[in-house]
């Protein structure tokens, strides 16, 4: 669960990608220990987006029963934010809590306030991650992990066929892929399908921003920790102003209600879809069922969101939190969110598993999800994202708010301006 929305839930929500956190209701006994009340341990979950967690909660409590869940999900940039104020607070943080890749950095700078997962034996699953996944949470020192990976955010494009069919367009996967090689193009299509239709083609411009960002070979930050505004961000922002300039979108923020409605309404026919993407859609709209396919992303490639389950230091439920995060990280468990939620493993050998493998998503007319989303991961080379990336992305994204609706609106290279101003201040804070 992007998750980057805005990484989609990734900004409301997600997610996108959920930021997970457990905290317990009652108890003393801090430092690492288990808080129990009557032999009770409630573990409150803090998270955006969809997890997988609803029916997985019931099954994990029934195998424990002194074990309680609570599930708390919020808006992706909210969690985040809360995070980081209860690490610096020193009290009040969860016992776990779920970080997006977008914030994993930030964090990762503060292991000291984390768990070490590897001195509760997370070691033994290095060689089941992607490499580059389990490298995303572990200290330059390799001495400290500060979480255990559950997905990865591989890009595709959904679109509504029903949509496309009323507005003359192809309807099939493959047909669909070929319309749109280049960003160009997409936006071309997208200007045929609201002349015919007189809809919006997609759900907003902050969420072309994200994908493209997520495909080009630097983001905001290099490895150096220097902001990069005038490498991809900048061809990421052209893509998004343009098809902005083009009319087509609906200029709805991602995870709110508007946008959520918009799934129902058919306010808009495609969007940029991580993985994580399908099981949002399907609990926003389930009446759209059969109305959906997945075609491929232009330009190719790309990553957009991914998340992590970390256990703060300050937590009371140390031990049972790290019992659950193990847990849910089993392929049983793993299996279980792919097919309810969409959520991808960041475990490869995993997509060799025929669960995964041979899957075809009703929802989204049998689509081969496992093998379309699969790839991609395999295929990765993620972005080091920065420190600052978080928050940075949001006060670009802020500016994009802007151009599309507010007092920026038709002035593209004032909003770049803006958007520059703003990153660089984000940079610094």
């Amino acid at each position: 669960m992007r998750r980057s929305l805005t990484h989609w839930a990734r900004t409301a929500a997600v997610g996108a990608v959920s930021l997970v956190m457990v905290a317990a209701c009652s108890g003393n006994s801090g430092g690492g220990g288990d808080s129990r009340a009557g032999g009770q341990v409630t573990l409150k979950i803090n998270f955006w987006g969809d997890f997988g967690l609803d029916e997985l909660k019931t099954k994990y409590e029934d195998a424990n029963p002194n074990v309680k869940i609570s599930l708390n999900t919020g808006e992706y940039n909210a969690q985040h934010e809360d995070l980081q104020k209860k690490l610096v607070a020193g009290s009040g943080a969860p016992d776990i809590a779920a970080v997006d890749e977008g914030f994993v950095v930030q964090f990762r700078g503060q292991a000291d306030k984390f768990v070490n997962l590897l001195d509760k034996g997370a070691g033994t699953y290095e060689q089941k991650y992607l490499p580059w996944k389990w490298k995303q949470t572990l200290t330059p020192d390799g001495k400290t992990q500060i979480g255990l990976g559950t997905d990865v955010g591989g890009l595709a494009m959904c679109y509504r066929t029903d949509l496309f069919k009323a507005a003359g367009l192809p309807t099939g996967r493959d047909q669909v892929s070929a319309l749109w090689p280049t960003w160009d193009r997409f936006i071309e299509v997208g200007q045929q399908y609201t002349a015919k239709s007189g809809k919006k083609f997609i759900d907003a411009g902050t969420n072309i921003f994200n994908p493209v960002l997520g495909q080009q070979p630097v983001g905001f930050y290099d490895e150096s920790e220097a902001l990069k505004m005038d490498g991809g961000p900048k061809v990421a922002f052209d893509v998004a102003a343009r098809t902005i300039a083009a009319d087509l979108s609906a200029n709805l923020t991602a995870f709110s209600p508007e946008w959520n409605s918009g799934f129902v309404k058919g306010n808009f026919a495609v969007l940029a879809c991580p993985a994580w993407m399908q099981g949002h859609i399907k609990n926003t709209a389930p009446g759209t069922s059969g109305k959906w396919d997945v075609a491929a992303i232009p330009g190719g490639g790309g990553n957009w969101g991914g998340s992590f389950l970390t256990i703060p230091k300050q937590g009371r439920n140390v031990d049972e939190a790290y019992k659950f995060v193990e847990w849910l990280i089993q392929p049983e468990q793993q299996i279980e969110i792919f097919k309810k939620v969409g959520n991808l493993p960041s475990q490869p050998a995993l997509y060799q598993d025929p669960a995964i493998r041979d899957f075809t998503n009703p929802f989204f007319s049998d689509a081969p999800v496992g093998q379309i989303f699969s790839r991609t991961a395999e295929s990765l080379t993620p972005q080091y994202l920065g420190k600052r990336n978080g928050p940075t992305r949001v006060a670009v994204e802020n500016v994009l708010n802007r151009l599309a609706t507010g007092n920026l609106k038709g002035k593209p290279d004032q909003a770049w301006t803006e958007a520059v101003k703003e990153a660089e201040k984000a940079a610094r804070s």
